[in-house]
């Protein structure tokens, strides 16, 4: 457990933070903000002067006004301070199922006074189950806020004390329930970003319970949950499935889904977790059926489209492939309610003693020059509908090259070149055209969302795409006369822009094109017209290729020359970032192990730490572990549900006994080893495979 009132952001005002966090209650989407805890202290000396100080907390018991209360109790005593003391405590805990803050105000010496807040400010009493909507909300924040180990999430938000909010099955067994009972409410709590319309098996609270589930293996509850839950609702079947799969029932779960496919042929969840089933088994054909039938279901969801196109990439049907992913519908990306705070005066963030461990601090100088190259690849910023577009994208680069997808890319697409020269030779042979019969003739239009009327992929749509200007103006790195960027012996060619439907039904030409003008474009019956966001990843796509060919280029030659090639940290950090990105995953490793060798960081550490699971290294896996256990604990979370499900499969492979030996034996210091031997502890409570020992 963290030191009790171990980190401060002190207050320039009194109560300031609560204010804001009054003022954003009307702005929140779905699960809320973290928990945030503030205190005020008195000084014992300059007139008893009082200072409000604040943290934000995920994972602790919200259940009742009495266990938030007990929680800010454990926070008033703190004997390394003997200049001030706490006079009062509020807690706030957010309950998106009603929408309302959830508050306990406790005053030292005094009572404890639970309310919450609704939208407006107004306060209401706080019911039993309200209470239980609000721990249910707890939980799943807990998951939705937790670090995966890289770090990424600790670095949003300052200072959030993160726990464990499942510690023992007892726990677990309230959660279910809790589950149980608002489990048809979970659509009001809103979905992934890659969900257009939240549903009762694609939202929140499934997200939450499904990555409960799979981080602690406890996959027996998680079954018996959605059975009794599948007797309301055959869509839950879909969930079911998941979970029976990942328990190795795979007969059951086969079983389930030829059933329940049998009552709801048209449900793009089962169709989605068969398809799933028959890639992971080779047979794509077969995926295929499934993939286009979950199309047809729901074709305005992302997940049924991308599913398709991932099918089509492992049949190696490249233009199938990007003519579907051209018809995804993309969404914008909706990240998590994150706090608002006003201005602190003062943040105290100190060192933990138990995670003291000279390898993972900062060195002094921890500033790191990067190159501006390196700071405007767009890719890395990425999510939602987008980064999993271009994942598919930089998948079927890897597997055919550069210069084969762009001449994939021309043939399904109209390129703009060949549509300006089309067009002058149309317009040169009719000068008097017609601008209310011009069309491009053999291709049909397009359905709703993107689709065609039988459910296939079409790629024509009405996005707009940049000119010719603005995208030349975001490429500002060298090519040669021909449009390529030249590095040493390689070259990566420049991808010429698409041409869309906007320029094609856009009123300022000079004159249009008659209906006899129009039968003169042949050469475009079988194309599409590209959307103009998958466009501008292809030129996002040239960047990231340009940069790291620019890299292998410069690196092979510095070793054949015998000399040094030097990167900062963070450089090397992008750089494995990078070809990760591009699947190059050997050279992504090599790129974080160099990191690593200049400082600690915990996204390379990750990084490494996928090669060790990939290998089977389990006694480098555990070496990685410990390292990212601390590191995380330094910024005061203990509990990363990532962290825990590699910890739980390791003992699944090598045994609880031997894990802790292997974590012992480490010449580390004893506070560091038993942060490690927290997370076995935790397995062992939950009865993982090979903790019996």
């Amino acid at each position: 457990m963290l030191n009790q009132d171990t980190r401060r952001i002190v207050e320039e005002e009194i109560d300031s933070a609560v204010d804001s966090r009054n003022e954003a209650l009307s702005t929140l989407r779905e699960l809320g903000p973290p928990d945030l805890v503030h205190l005020v202290k008195q000084s014992s000396k300059s007139g008893n002067k009082q200072t409000g100080v604040y943290h934000h907390v995920t994972g602790v018991d919200a259940s009742s006004s009495a266990s938030l209360a007990a929680h800010v109790n454990t926070l008033t005593y703190n004997p390394s301070d003997k200049t001030t003391k706490i006079v009062s405590g509020l807690y706030c805990c957010y309950n998106a199922f009603s929408r309302l803050d959830m508050r306990v105000d406790v005053k030292i010496p005094g009572g404890v006074e639970s309310y919450c807040i609704d939208e407006r400010g107004d306060k209401r009493v706080a019911s039993d189950a309200l209470w239980m909507e609000t721990f249910l909300c707890g939980v799943l924040r807990a998951y939705a806020y937790a670090d995966d180990g890289s770090g990424e999430s600790i670095k949003k938000i300052i200072g959030v004390r993160r726990f464990d909010p499942i510690t023992s099955t007892e726990m677990e067994h309230k959660f279910l329930d809790a589950a149980e009972r608002l489990f048809f409410k979970g659509p009001q709590l809103g979905s992934e970003p890659e969900v257009q319309v939240p549903n009762i098996v694609s939202n929140h609270l499934t997200t939450g319970l499904i990555n409960y589930i799979h981080t602690t293996g406890r996959y027996t509850s998680g079954i018996n949950l959605f059975e009794k839950l599948r007797t309301r609702d055959t869509e839950v079947s879909s969930l079911l499935a998941r979970v029976m799969l990942s328990a190795d029932e795979e007969v059951q779960a086969v079983r389930l889904l030829h059933d329940a496919i049998a009552k709801l042929p048209m449900d793009y969840s089962l169709l989605d977790c068969q398809a799933t089933f028959c890639q992971g088994k080779g047979r794509l054909d077969w995926a295929l059926e499934c993939a286009k039938r979950g199309v047809t279901a729901a074709p305005s969801e992302f997940a049924t489209w991308a599913k398709l196109a991932e099918v089509y990439v492992g049949l190696e049907q490249w233009d199938l492939a990007l003519l579907t992913l051209n018809s995804c519908p993309m969404f914008t990306y909706q990240d998590k309610d994150l706090p608002r705070m006003p201005d602190a005066a003062r943040i105290l963030l100190p060192v933990l003693p138990e995670s003291m461990l000279d390898e993972i601090d900062d060195p002094p100088q921890s500033y790191d020059e990067v190159h501006p190259s390196l700071r405007k690849l767009h890719a890395a910023g990425y999510k939602g509908t987008f980064l999993k577009a271009y994942s598919i994208l930089t998948e079927i680069t890897a597997k055919i090259g550069w210069d084969q997808l762009l001449r994939i890319r021309s043939q399904v697409f109209v390129m703009e070149e060949e549509y300006r020269s089309e067009k002058q030779t149309a317009i040169s042979q009719n000068p008097n055209p017609n601008a209310s019969t011009t069309a491009l003739r053999g291709t049909p239009s397009p359905g709703i969302n993107g689709t065609a009327s039988d459910g296939e992929p079409d790629g024509e749509t009405d996005a707009p795409l940049d000119d010719e200007e603005t995208l030349n103006e975001k490429q500002s790195s060298p090519t040669s006369p021909t449009g390529s960027a030249t590095i040493g012996q390689e070259s990566i060619e420049k991808p010429e822009h698409t041409i869309t439907s906007e320029v094609v039904k856009s009123g300022n030409d000079d004159s249009s094109e008659s209906a006899n003008a129009s039968a003169k474009y042949t050469q475009f019956h079988n194309k599409r017209l590209c959307e103009r966001w998958l466009d501008n990843l292809f030129m996002v796509l040239y960047e990231d290729l340009r940069i790291y060919t620019i890299w292998r280029t410069d690196m092979a030659r510095a070793q054949s020359e015998s000399s040094d090639y030097r990167k900062s940290a963070e450089e090397w950090e992008i750089l494995g970032e990078l070809a990760e990105r591009l699947h190059h995953f050997p050279e992504a490793v090599e790129a974080y192990q160099a990191c690593l060798r200049v400082k600690f960081s915990p996204k390379a550490m990750k990084g490494v730490l996928k090669m060790y699971e990939s290998q089977g290294r389990s006694g480098e896996m555990l070496q990685a572990m410990i390292r990212l256990i601390a590191w995380q604990y330094r910024w005061y979370s203990e509990f990363s549900p990532a962290l825990l499900r590699v910890v739980r499969q390791l003992i699944e492979m090598e045994g609880a006994v031997k894990v802790r030996s292997i974590v012992q034996a480490t010449s580390l210091p004893q506070p560091v080893l038993d942060l490690t031997h927290r997370y076995v502890e935790l397995c062992v409570a939950f009865r993982s495979n090979g903790s019996e020992a």
